[in-house]
């Protein structure tokens, strides 16, 4: 599981009060999430030895499917919401003063279909950047990056300052030596040949290399003036790079899984909008395809699912009401309520930054988090049964045993993993 390291202190004064080593871990076991360390300890001792340290810091475990938790933000938004100190927030798309017809356009290139076929964008509006919120929202990206983006290959992210840049953008794919720009960080201009002789030697850009090097052609973002934006999933431009002084972020994705780069948008988004001038409100980028076919992203509309209070009563071993349930659901910021039409029928609105919801076991799991694993009642099971080796089995070991002393290895290929499209399955692990 991934783990975050959050400022303490800004954590409990987000949460509204302070809390003991003990009292924090108990509520993270609560939630659902797991409390690492805490480092006050090592940083009350180093600075009696006159060390310069930094602030005390809790690690957090987050579950793998929980992308929304991967930040601050969305730690503490969701811990306030499940302490019923807020109630969860309507992220909406806010169009420019001019409308539709004046959204920022991006053309997407055919040859993108040879390298990294799928692209989205959105732009944050007149953020407001400190030191610590900047920060969070660089490691937020690495923390995409290294888990439900696997390290770039699925989905990469850029973040640039709109301001910087004249729309419309295109994503286009070229021949590496017809790119040429100042990487970040850089002080000369390379073409994509350079670029990857030059971060062969960087262990932290190295380990990318591979996802395009070998390709006929490179993906790469291009403003109006022919300004280079990024090299995906590489580099960003030294000249669109934001700062503390960024006040319009312009996000572009580009991935080869749909599903994902969905999910990452969307995160990277709502984590980040309450930063806005006015507060979760995201501007959607119009995306003009080379068969003339137009999306908008991101979509962050809820989800619309159903669960039956019989079956969560069922698997729980509780008694409550739909309204009941509707209640508890509400503290892990899924909108819910009791059906007019059907008693035992609950409708929910499963939020855009929640992809981990996907069936009905889901908001069940989440119902008794809510409840409380500790309060819900002990039962010994209604059957009783005697576990042996089934027959079949106990043949598979005895023929393993004879194969292995004559010499022969065993290899366990992946007969459990399902060969259909990940696009189709919907999976947001």
């Amino acid at each position: 599981m991934p783990t975050v390291a959050v400022d303490k202190l800004e954590l409990f004064e987000r949460l509204g009060r302070s809390y003991t080593t003990e009292e924090f871990d108990q509520l993270c076991f609560e939630f659902g999430i797991e409390l690492d360390e805490d480092t006050t300890e090592e940083v009350e001792a180093a600075a009696k030895r006159g060390e310069l340290v930094e602030r005390a810091q809790l690690k957090i475990e987050i579950p793998a499917n929980r992308s929304d938790l991967l930040c601050i933000e969305g730690i503490a938004r969701a811990l306030r919401v499940f302490l019923n100190l807020e109630t969860c927030p309507q992220v909406k798309l806010v169009l420019p003063a001019g409308g539709e017809k004046d959204l920022l356009t991006c053309h997407i290139a055919s040859e993108t279909a040879k390298i990294r076929p799928y692209t989205a964008a959105a732009i944050l509006r007149n953020v407001r950047f400190t030191q610590s919120n900047y920060d969070s929202f660089i490691e937020l990206q690495d923390k995409l990056h290294q888990n439900i983006c696997r390290k770039r290959q699925l989905v990469s992210i850029g973040t640039h300052d709109l301001d910087t840049l004249k729309p419309p953008f295109r994503y286009e794919a070229r021949s590496p030596t017809n790119i040429n720009f100042i990487p970040l960080n850089k002080q000369k201009s390379y073409n994509g040949q350079e670029l990857m002789t030059a971060y062969e030697s960087e262990k932290h850009l190295a380990r990318y290399l591979h996802l395009i090097r070998d390709s006929p052609v490179y993906p790469v973002w291009y403003d109006s003036n022919e300004q280079v934006l990024s090299l995906p999933p590489i580099i960003n431009s030294e000249h669109s790079k934001i700062n503390l002084n960024t006040r319009n972020i312009f996000i572009e994705l580009t991935a080869l899984d749909e599903t994902k780069l969905a999910i990452v948008l969307n995160i990277v988004c709502i984590m980040f909008a309450e930063y806005c001038e006015v507060p979760f409100t995201v501007e959607p980028v119009r995306l003009v395809w080379p068969d003339g076919k137009e999306t908008i992203t991101p979509d962050l509309s809820s989800r619309a699912m159903t669960a039956s209070a019989e079956y969560i009563n069922s698997c729980t071993g509780v008694s409550l009401s739909a309204l009941e349930i509707s209640d508890l659901l509400k503290r892990m910021t899924l909108e819910a309520q009791p059906s007019s039409s059907n008693p035992d029928e609950i409708l929910v609105q499963v939020p855009a930054w929640r992809p981990d919801i996907l069936h009905e076991c889901d908001i069940m799991e989440d119902a008794a988090i809510a409840y409380g694993f500790n309060n819900l009642p002990k039962t010994f099971p209604t059957t009783n049964t005697v576990a042996q080796q089934l027959p079949v089995s106990k043949l598979c070991d005895v023929v393993r045993r004879e194969w292995a002393y004559a010499g022969w290895v065993e290899v366990l290929p992946l007969i459990l993993v399902s060969d259909i499209p990940e696009k189709t399955r919907g999976s947001p692990c």
